[in-house]
C-alpha cells in the first residue's frame, strides 16, 4: 500500500499518456498522414544570381545606355577623374516623363477604385443605384406599353388599308364587267360577219369575258376566307386581268376604224368604248396604288415594331445593368473583385516603378571609381552601344560567365556578395560594372561575361582566384510570400491548396518576384494569415 501512494501520481500520468496515445491511434491516425502547413506571411523577398568567376587585372570598361536614344547632355570629358555614382551622360527623357505621369495617374484611379471598394457603397450611392432601378423600371414598363401600342396601331393601320382594297377590288370588277357590256353590245350590233374585224372583235370579247369570271372568281375567294394573302392574291390577278381588258378594248376601238366599220360603228358606240378603256385604266392604276399602299404600310409597321422592340431590349438592358449595379453597390466586396483590384493596384505600380527606374538608366553613371578614356557620342547624337570607356582605379575585378536565363534579371549596379576561396571566413562586397552585350557559347550554353568591381579590394588578392558570387538583383519589401514547394501547375495556372474549414481548397494565385530561399512574392489570390498546403 505504501508503495501503490508512493508511485501513485506516476502511474496516473502514465495512464493519461496512454489513453491519449490510443485515441489518437483510434480517431485521428486512420485518416492518413498529417498535412504539411504554411502559413501566408508578408515580409522581404530577395532575388539572386549566383555563380562562380576569376579574379582578373581591372581593364577598361565599356558604358552603354539600356536602350537607344539622343544624346541630351554629356557632363565628363575624356582624361576626366570619376568617382563611383557619377553622372556621365544623359539621354532624352521628356517622353518617359509623360508616360510616367499618366501611368501615375492611372494608379491613383486604381487606387481611389479600390479605397472606395473596401469602403462600400455611401447612402448617397445606394440611393442613386436605386433611383436608377427605379427609372430603369419605369423607362422598361414604358417602353412595353409603346411597343403593345405600335402593334396595335399597325394591325389597326394594315385593316384600314385591306378594307380599302376590298372597294377598290369591287370597283375594278365594276368596271371590268360594265366594259364587257359595252363591248358585247358593239360586236352583236356590228361584227357578227366572220371577216378579219369580226373574228378579231369577237376574240376580245372573249377575253373580257374571261377576266369577268376570273376577277369574279378570285374577289369572291378573297372575300369568303378574309385571309389577307388571298386578298393579295386577288389584286396581282385583278392587275393582270385590267391590263388583259384594256388591251381587248383598244383592238375591239382599232377595229371600229377599219375601212369596213369606221362609218356604220356610231360615234357614240365608239365613245363609249373609249370611256370604258379609260375607267380599266384608272381602276388598274387603283389597284397598283392599292397594292403599293399595303407594302408600304407593312413596312412601316415592321419598322415601327422593329424600334419599339429594340426600345424594349435596350431598357431590359438598363434595367438589368441598374439592377446589377444596385445588388454590387449594396452587397460586400466579393474575393476575386478584392483580388483583381489588388492587381490592377499592383501591376499601375510596377508600371510607375518601371518608367521611373527607365527615366534612372537614362542616366548614365560611373559604376566606379576610375578615368574617362573616351567618349564615342557627343549631345545631339544617337547611341545605340557603346557611350563612355572608364579605366578603373580598382587593379582587380572579378569576371563571371552568366547563363542567358540569369542574366536577363541583372543590370549594372546590382550589389554583390563576394567569396573568396583563398578567405574562407570573410564576405566582400562589390556591384556589377559591366554585362557584355556579346554571348558565347560554352559547351552549347549561351553565356555573358560580367564584370564585377570591388567595392574595397582585399589585401593579398591576386589574378585568377577563384570568387563565388551572389548577384542580388531584385528585392522586394512588405510583401506576400510562400514557400514554393507550395505552388502546382494545372492547365498552364498556379495554383496552391488552402486550408479552410478543415478542408483543402485550389486557389489560383499570381506570382511575382521569385526569390531566394525557396521563397516566392504572391500578387494576387492569397491573405495574409491563411494556411496553404506544402507538398
Amino acid at each position: 500500500m505504501k508503495f501503490f501512494n508512493k508511485y501513485k501520481k506516476i502511474i496516473i500520468i502514465f495512464g493519461v499518456v496512454l489513453a491519449v496515445i490510443l485515441i489518437y491511434q483510434i480517431f485521428f491516425k486512420k485518416n492518413g498522414p498529417a498535412l504539411t502547413l504554411y502559413t501566408v506571411s508578408r515580409g522581404t523577398v530577395i532575388q539572386e544570381v549566383s555563380e562562380t568567376g576569376t579574379i582578373k587585372k581591372g581593364e577598361k570598361i565599356n558604358l552603354s545606355f539600356k536602350s537607344a536614344g539622343k544624346v541630351e547632355k554629356v557632363y565628363v570629358e575624356v582624361g576626366e577623374e570619376v568617382k563611383e555614382g557619377d553622372p556621365l551622360a544623359k539621354l532624352d527623357s521628356r517622353q518617359l516623363y509623360i508616360q510616367l505621369e499618366e501611368a501615375k495617374a492611372s494608379l491613383d484611379l486604381y487606387r481611389a477604385q479600390f479605397n472606395k471598394l473596401v469602403a462600400g457603397a455611401s447612402t448617397q450611392d445606394v440611393q442613386i443605384a436605386k433611383t436608377a432601378v427605379d427609372n430603369a423600371e419605369a423607362s422598361s414598363a414604358a417602353a412595353q406599353q409603346s411597343l403593345a401600342d405600335v402593334k396595335l396601331q399597325a394591325e389597326d393601320s394594315l385593316a384600314s388599308v385591306y378594307e380599302n382594297a376590298f372597294s377598290t377590288l369591287d370597283d375594278a370588277y365594276l368596271k371590268i364587267f360594265n366594259s364587257y357590256s359595252a363591248a358585247d353590245s358593239v360586236q352583236r350590233a356590228y361584227f357578227l360577219a366572220n371577216d378579219q374585224e369580226g373574228l378579231k372583235v369577237r376574240e376580245s370579247v372573249g377575253v373580257i369575258s374571261t377576266a369577268m369570271s376570273g376577277a369574279k372568281s378570285y374577289l369572291d375567294a378573297a372575300k369568303v376566307s378574309s385571309k389577307r394573302a388571298d386578298t393579295d392574291v386577288a389584286l396581282s390577278k385583278m392587275k393582270d386581268y385590267l391590263s388583259g381588258v384594256s388591251g381587248a378594248l383598244k383592238i375591239i376601238r382599232d377595229n371600229c376604224e377599219t375601212a369596213g366599220y369606221r362609218d356604220r360603228v356610231t360615234l357614240a358606240e365608239k365613245t363609249s368604248l373609249d370611256t370604258h378603256r379609260g375607267y380599266i385604266n384608272t381602276a388598274l392604276t387603283n389597284v397598283a396604288t392599292s397594292q403599293q399602299t399595303i407594302s408600304s404600310t407593312k413596312i412601316t409597321n415592321d419598322y415601327n415594331i422593329n424600334t419599339a422592340q429594340a426600345s424594349v431590349s435596350a431598357t431590359a438592358g438598363a434595367l438589368k445593368l441598374a439592377q446589377d449595379q444596385y445588388t454590387k453597390v449594396t452587397s460586400d466586396p466579393r474575393q476575386e473583385d478584392l483580388d483583381l483590384y489588388t492587381a490592377q493596384v499592383n501591376q499601375a505600380e510596377a508600371r510607375v516603378s518601371l518608367l521611373e527606374s527607365q527615366i534612372g538608366d537614362t542616366t548614365l553613371r560611373s559604376p566606379t571609381s576610375g578615368q574617362i578614356a573616351s567618349i564615342e557620342k557627343r549631345e545631339g547624337e544617337i547611341v545605340q552601344g557603346v557611350m563612355i570607356t572608364l579605366l578603373p582605379a580598382s587593379p582587380f575585378e572579378v569576371r563571371a560567365d552568366i547563363y542567358e536565363e540569369d542574366v536577363v534579371k541583372m543590370k549594372v549596379g546590382n550589389p554583390v556578395e563576394i567569396s573568396l576561396v583563398a578567405f574562407p571566413d570573410q564576405i566582400f562586397t562589390g556591384k556589377v560594372v559591366e554585362i557584355d552585350p556579346a554571348g558565347q557559347l560554352i559547351d552549347g550554353v549561351v553565356y555573358y561575361e560580367t564584370t564585377i568591381d570591388f567595392d574595397n579590394v582585399p589585401d593579398g588578392v591576386k589574378p585568377e582566384m577563384t570568387a563565388d558570387i551572389n548577384v542580388r538583383t531584385a528585392i522586394k519589401e512588405n510583401v506576400l510570400f510562400v514557400s514554393r514547394s507550395a505552388l502546382q501547375t494545372k492547365n498552364g495556372k498556379d495554383i496552391v491548396q488552402v486550408l479552410k474549414d478543415e478542408k483543402t481548397e485550389d486557389r489560383e494565385v499570381v506570382i511575382g518576384l521569385e526569390g531566394k530561399d525557396n521563397t516566392v512574392e504572391i500578387v494576387s489570390g492569397l491573405q495574409e494569415g491563411e494556411k496553404i498546403v506544402i507538398k
